[in-house]
């Protein structure tokens, strides 16, 4: 009983924060798993990632049939940033101690600061008149950096696109979330995937008890986000972002 509880709360806020902002599950799952159920950081990852996939798919199949969805430009970053994941990766392997996991936490409260005090109120009228050539073009760097970071910290993949897509792609708030759980599928599945070859089947019980809670709370999130005004998003984003973000600083110092 106690591992359902921790799974369906963990669900809950990984559900949230991809519904509403694309941020990674593992994020959320992945402390609460290691801290409350003494699960190994590797098998407690690997659950994270597969609870992300069906999340994220549902959750920008939502936002696609809302057409809040950029899939020419999301699939263009998707594989650069999987490229530049595994060169991250590698490069981060010929450098000791690199572990900045409680920074893109720390990032994510902040993010959730931002949306709130300056809420994105850029409009779709005002994203097609960038020429598609240029959007290809930030896409592709906007990928290198995501991509990068996510190999050579570990974290932060979904926050760090949200950002982007936001402050230098210059998306409206809906699309840019949409793209980003868009990609986050198919980075999370290529990362699940790879963990489970590695490290073998995780505890089966979890995996099922995070999987449908994460998949129930991201599709209640998404629905809500795609029907309600910039303001509320924006708001209701920074709540939920500033809120995990404080409550995971918090498990990790407890853990610590």
């Amino acid at each position: 009983m106690f591992k359902f509880i921790v799974c369906f709360i963990a669900g809950i806020g990984a559900g949230l924060g991809t519904g509403f902002a694309g941020m990674s599950a593992a994020a959320v799952i992945s402390p609460m798993l290691i801290t409350f159920l003494g699960m190994p950081a590797y098998e407690a990852v690997g659950i994270a990632l597969a609870s992300d996939v069906l999340a994220s798919a549902v959750s920008a199949y939502t936002y696609g049939k809302n057409k809040n969805l950029d899939i020419r430009n999301g699939l263009v970053m998707m594989v650069t940033v999987l490229l530049c994941t595994l060169f991250g990766s590698w490069v981060a392997s010929l450098v000791p101690n690199t572990t900045m996991g409680s920074f893109s936490v720390f990032m994510t409260f902040l993010l959730g600061i931002k949306f709130i005090v300056k809420p994105v109120m850029t409009t779709k009228e005002s994203m097609q008149l960038v020429s598609g050539k240029k959007r290809i073009v930030q896409s592709v760097i906007s990928g290198m950096v995501v991509g990068f970071i996510c190999g050579f910290v570990g974290a932060g993949g979904g926050m760090m696109m949200l950002l982007l897509l936001t402050s230098i792609l210059g998306y409206e708030l809906k699309t840019a979330v949409g793209t980003s759980v868009f990609i986050m599928a198919f980075t999370a599945f290529t990362g699940a995937v790879s963990h489970f070859a590695i490290g073998g089947m995780p505890d089966v019980l979890a995996l099922m008890f995070c999987v449908a809670s994460t998949l129930l709370w991201a599709r209640i999130a998404a629905k809500f986000a795609n029907k309600a005004s910039a303001v509320t998003l924006n708001r209701a984003t920074g709540v939920v972002l500033a809120v995990l973000g404080a409550v995971i600083l918090g498990v990790n110092y407890w853990k610590g």
